[in-house]
């Protein structure tokens, strides 16, 4: 049996669809592994197939420990704005056989997942009222 290479395959992946660049297909692999890991420890050890949005969950808590406040930015450089093409970077990975899934599994899986700005942004956001600094020249009344 011949191994699969990921390069390769990628290669033909991205000449097929260019809407993603090749660190959004790393990015996701690696994001699985984490999602992957964290679901493992969660249940005892136990290594089971990871739905889209617990695959989501995973892509989210890794970019952020990866990009922190730049999050957003740096997935939308690579052509990812929303869930649904986390969705569609799986799925070619899935039809090259990158990836496996299971008959439940579907792109719908990603739909509605969590707005980028809440995921991405909003935690680096001050809390609470902020209270606009005042200049030296600025007289109180």
């Amino acid at each position: 049996m011949q191994a699969i290479n990921f390069d390769e395959i990628l290669e033909t992946i991205l000449a097929k669809d260019p809407r993603y660049r090749r660190e959004a297909y790393l990015f996701l692999r690696e994001g699985l592994d984490y999602a992957q890991k964290q679901i493992c420890k969660a249940n005892k050890n136990e290594i089971r197939h990871i739905t889209g949005q617990e695959l989501l969950g995973g892509l989210r808590d890794y970019g952020l420990s990866q990009f922190g406040p730049m999050t957003a930015t740096v997935l939308n450089e690579w052509g990812i704005r929303r869930c649904e093409d986390f969705g569609e970077i799986v799925f070619n990975m899935v039809e090259h056989g990158l990836l496996s899934k299971t008959e439940k599994d579907s792109r719908e899986d990603f739909k509605g997942g969590y707005d980028f700005d809440d995921a991405f942004r909003k935690p680096f956001r001050p809390s609470g009222k902020q209270t606009p600094a005042r200049s030296p020249e600025t007289k109180s009344p």
